[in-house]
């Protein structure tokens, strides 16, 4: 426990189709299926990334219950990771 919280700790797989996809599949993690995209499209208006993702959970009620706890840390955390990205990309173009 980290500060009075669980902490998890996932493995996944990355895979790269160049130039518009990463796709992720979980190994190993707090629920037993996870598979995730981000996919980048060009627009005339400029580009657009778009998140889609699937969490599967086991043991009917309470695996029900645990994944709706893991999904909405997870979609938290998603959500946060343009900016985070954004953020690192302008720190090292000002090096």
């Amino acid at each position: 426990m980290a500060g009075g919280r669980l902490a998890a700790t996932t493995v996944e797989t990355v895979r790269f189709t160049r130039p518009e996809r990463v796709g992720f599949r979980l190994v190993r993690g707090p629920v037993p299926h996870v598979v995730e995209s981000f996919v980048l499209t060009d627009h005339e208006w400029g580009a657009r990334l778009a998140y889609d993702g699937v969490l599967g959970t086991d043991l009917w009620g309470l695996g029900h219950h645990w994944g709706q706890l893991v999904a909405g840390r997870w979609e938290e955390t998603v959500a946060g990771s343009p900016a985070s990205v954004r953020e690192e990309a302008e720190r090292r173009a000002r090096l």
